[in-house]
């Protein structure tokens, strides 16, 4: 489907317009004498065609941030601007956007040709545009020559690319959706999430995606904005968030993080050394926006499959830490070590079974844990 021609619009300053742009949105809820600041003065600028996904827990404000851009919800301050066009306080039918829902909402009555068309009709399209419409989306969701099939006849996943061809059809410059993949089931779930990105980039619409499951954002994004009590603690690509969680928030969320401190014991122009223990060290490297100085005591986060595990004391140049292991899980393609270190943490250690079918260590073994000073990653405060 070719892009529209407003989508290469671009501003004074010859710089492509957003395809979505929020400035200091505030949304307040007041019922009962109590106030509910559900998003905070939230920032954000979403390029033409991009996949962009809202993550985090349960009422940190990614559904509410996607219900204002969509004109469901009016902001209680801030302005939403969607192809450069201040849009606040336009209607929802009047914004050049759809939405997808967990809950499909497909008309039992009526086949996939039927459901697919129906927003087409209302706007009463002519009837040969509206087939090659439908027959083309079909094609692109890869449900050509199940017209006829009617939506209790379908699976799931197949339900879920019909609502997708609905809200495409009429070729939105913005498709929104709402955890679209939480009624399916994990293999289900793990296929259209491939699909989802072939389709968004085949149409070369924007996408902007709310989940609470890291995978999935992993998975398909081009950026994601981490949210946590209404605010965007990090924005990034999905590997920036992942190897470089700027809080301890979002190291904690994004997949399985060991989170470590210890007292500063010397700084060098790019690296710091930390104390751990009655003979560890770590060495972290000096990043901007934290503050590293001797004697300060600072919290950092390594990722279990950055790190080595084995009896013998590391080489010169990485980091070490002693420990004792506490469990072993074995989980076919890995294996995940728990370790007790000698400072009293707990460290999760995935190692690869890509050598030998024996295990490395037991539980009640003494090791040694290492890891390279730059997967060592210092956090910043949460907001």
């Amino acid at each position: 489907m070719a892009q529209p021609e407003a989508a290469r619009a671009r501003d004074d300053t010859d710089r492509p317009v957003p395809a979505i742009e929020l400035a200091g949105v505030e949304k307040v809820y007041r019922a009962s004498g109590e106030t509910l600041a559900a998003v905070r003065g939230l920032d954000l600028s979403i390029a033409q065609g991009e996949f962009f996904s809202l993550l985090g827990p349960s009422g940190c404000g990614k559904t509410t941030t996607l219900r204002v851009v969509a004109g469901f919800e009016e902001p209680s301050a801030g302005v939403v601007h969607l192809h450069g066009q201040d849009v606040t306080g336009v209607p929802a039918n009047r914004r050049d956007v759809n939405m997808v829902f967990q809950s499909y909402a497909l008309f039992p009555h009526m086949n996939v040709f039927e459901n697919v068309a129906f927003g087409l009709r209302r706007r009463g399209f002519p009837k040969a545009e509206i087939k090659a419409r439908v027959g083309e989306m079909l094609g692109i969701v890869d449900l050509a020559g199940r017209e006829r099939s009617r939506p209790a006849e379908l699976s799931g996943g197949q339900q879920q690319r019909v609502a997708l061809a609905r809200a495409l059809v009429n070729r939105p410059r913005a498709l929104l959706l709402d955890e679209p993949l939480g009624a399916l089931d994990l293999k289900f779930r793990q296929a259209m999430q491939v699909e989802l990105k072939r389709i968004q980039r085949q149409v070369g619409i924007t996408f902007i995606y709310v989940t609470h499951d890291q995978g999935e954002a992993l998975t398909m994004s081009d950026r994601i904005a981490v949210m946590n009590g209404g605010l965007v603690e990090q924005l990034g690509t999905p590997r920036e968030i992942y190897e470089r969680p700027a809080t301890r928030f979002v190291a904690g969320f994004i997949g399985t993080s060991n989170l470590l401190g210890g007292e500063v014991a010397g700084v060098g122009p790019a690296t710091a050394v930390i104390s751990y223990g009655p003979d560890g060290r770590i060495e972290v490297p000096v990043r901007d926006g934290v503050e590293i100085a001797a004697g300060k005591r600072l919290e950092l986060t390594v990722r279990p499959e950055k790190i080595g595990i084995g009896p013998g004391r590391p080489a010169d140049g990485l980091c070490g830490v002693r420990g004792t292991v506490t469990e072993v899980v074995y989980l076919g393609t890995s294996t995940s070590y728990n370790v007790s270190t000698s400072a009293g943490a707990d460290v999760v250690v995935f190692s690869q079974n890509s050598t030998s079918a024996e295990g490395i260590a037991t539980r009640g073994d003494d090791v040694w844990l290492s890891w390279d000073p730059r997967h060592s990653y210092v956090l910043g405060a949460s907001r």
